[in-house]
């Protein structure tokens, strides 16, 4: 079977795992903890939204997903006329794809689902990414407020004009444009009623045209705004030069942990003291196949840091960059590769964030994570791929399989890497251990008393000869047996070459092929 054969094949595959996590996830329950009623969390004043980058929705033309706009043009690296075929494709993973729907209104549906998904999980709403005040994405921005709207009235659009963005340039169309929305329902507004507005990079237009652009919003339209420039760069310069007309601060963050260990009390506290509100980057990974750039994420210890950055250092809310955009490999949305797995652990660090405790361990809960080439490989010639992938992180890639612990009780947790099986004693509550990875397939168990309790077994294949670099992150829980064990029927050779996306990229790194087994207790 060819390339795009085995492409079909396997999306078939992936839309019955899809409809069988939505349709009885809910009866398993795949968190380690109950979560707290919905209206706890929205009572709490320490609010989560997500980045919404509106080029990636969960489907863009309904067709068949072996024939969508995904499969043809985002991840074949022949797409789009081979606009990014010496990188390989655009993207390397798409949303969950699903079968296609009938209704007319399916752009609606697919809304409801991503907002249904996101409030399940315990997010107050999405910022979403302004790139134009007409057209296309501003019409998904009006779809995304009324499927808020309708699946939960508590959850939130906040309005992030993009200011890198040529369409959102000009002042007073963008006040019009948001003027237009600006009582709907499902847009954010503090409970003093100002509405909140977030740009992503404000200093690429400067202080002075968003403090003038405020005016018009309060001046021509009434409109009190609740300011909260999301910076590219946090700094000293930029600080003083927005603080006196913000409602609070942000900035978008670093991506691999060495600079993110000790990232947040120093700058909290500073703003802080000027009065204003932090908002705490939490992030996943990061890697951009049409940059030829990537960071290293440690596995899941970059989404740790930050997540416990905003508990410990004392944030006001949270911003993960990003919900889905798929070209910079920062998605959290169930996906392909990532599964469920960073939206579970979201629910479990967000439940601290807002209620103060640590929510109570009560099932056995295992996520497996790993990388399925090694960082040092080179893709085949044959692949075409000639934009190879460079690390620009501060921490240096690695090479090795993270299983996250959330136990009852102490056990053993015994992991089958290349047809090597390690085991480690691991303790109750929340740990992580480390192993070096190899190639082959990947599997781990949790084994108690002589018996298994929960398992994972991973269709994902890590492999030395492949097309196509992949610096992604690929994660699996034993919360979402389903998902795994439908991946993994009569697909488990090859799996991560039958997609162009799962096409794999890796340069420039660091084979732990020693790497000690490591495990730590997290609290």
């Amino acid at each position: 079977m060819n390339t795009y054969g085995k492409l079909c094949a396997i999306v078939v595959l992936i839309i019955a795992v899809s409809e069988s996590f939505e349709t009885k996830g809910a009866a398993m329950n795949p968190l380690p903890f109950d979560m707290p009623a919905s209206s706890t969390l929205s009572a709490s004043s320490h609010k989560v939204f997500a980045h919404y980058f509106p080029v990636f929705p969960i489907s863009m033309d309904n067709k068949p997903s072996g024939e969508d706009s995904y499969a043809t043009q985002f991840l074949n690296p022949d797409g789009q006329g081979g606009k990014y075929a010496a990188n390989g494709g655009f993207i390397r993973e798409r949303p969950l794809p699903r079968a296609v729907d009938p209704s007319p209104n399916w752009q609606l549906d697919d809304m409801e689902t991503e907002v249904r998904r996101a409030s399940g999980a315990g997010l107050d709403g999405f910022a979403f990414d302004i790139l134009s005040v007409s057209g296309v994405y501003w019409n998904r921005l009006k779809l995304l407020l009324q499927a808020a709207d309708t699946v939960d009235p508590n959850f939130r659009i906040m309005l992030r004009p993009a200011s890198n963005a040529s369409d959102v340039s000009n002042p007073q169309a963008l006040a019009s444009a948001i003027a237009g929305i600006a009582n709907d329902p499902g847009v954010f507004h503090l409970s003093d009623g100002r509405l909140v507005v977030s740009p992503f990079a404000p200093e690429t237009q400067g202080a002075p045209w968003w403090s003038n652009w405020i005016d018009i919003m309060q001046d021509q339209y009434g409109i009190k705004i609740a300011f909260v420039p999301c910076f590219v760069h946090y700094s000293a310069s930029n600080t003083s030069a927005f603080a006196p007309f913000s409602y609070g601060l942000s900035n978008w963050g670093n991506r691999s942990p060495d600079p993110n260990q000790n990232v947040g009390a120093t700058t909290i506290d500073d703003v802080h003291a000027l009065g204003k509100i932090w908002m705490q980057p939490v992030s996943a990974q990061d890697e951009r196949p049409d940059s030829g750039v990537y960071w290293e994420a440690d596995n899941t210890e970059n989404y740790r840091y930050t997540w416990n950055a905003a508990i410990n250092d004392g944030a006001d809310w949270v911003m993960i960059p990003t919900w889905n955009d798929y070209s910079e490999g920062t998605e959290i949305s169930p996906s392909t590769h990532i599964g469920w797995g960073f939206l579970d652990l979201a629910s479990y660090y967000l439940t601290r964030f807002k209620t103060g405790q640590w929510p109570a361990i009560v099932r056995d809960v295992i996520y497996v994570s790993y990388r399925v080439q090694f960082a040092n490989a080179l893709p085949q010639a044959s692949g075409g791929e000639t934009k190879l992938m460079k690390l620009v992180s501060q921490s240096p890639a690695r090479d090795a399989v993270e299983v996250l612990s959330f136990l009852t009780e102490p056990s053993i947790v015994e992991v089958n890497i290349g047809g090597k099986t390690q085991q480690v004693s691991v303790p109750a509550g929340e740990s992580d251990a480390l192993l070096a990875l190899a190639p082959g397939p990947i599997s781990a168990q949790v084994i108690r008393n002589g018996q298994p309790i929960v398992s994972v077994n991973s269709p994902f294949i890590v492999e030395t000869d492949f097309p196509i670099q992949n610096e992604q992150y690929y994660m699996m829980t034993s919360g979402r047996a389903a998902f795994a064990t439908q991946l993994n029927l009569g697909h488990h050779s090859g799996m991560a070459r039958s997609l162009p996306n799962d096409f794999q990229r890796r340069k420039e790194g660091i084979h732990f092929s020693g790497l000690p087994t490591a495990v730590r207790v997290i609290q």
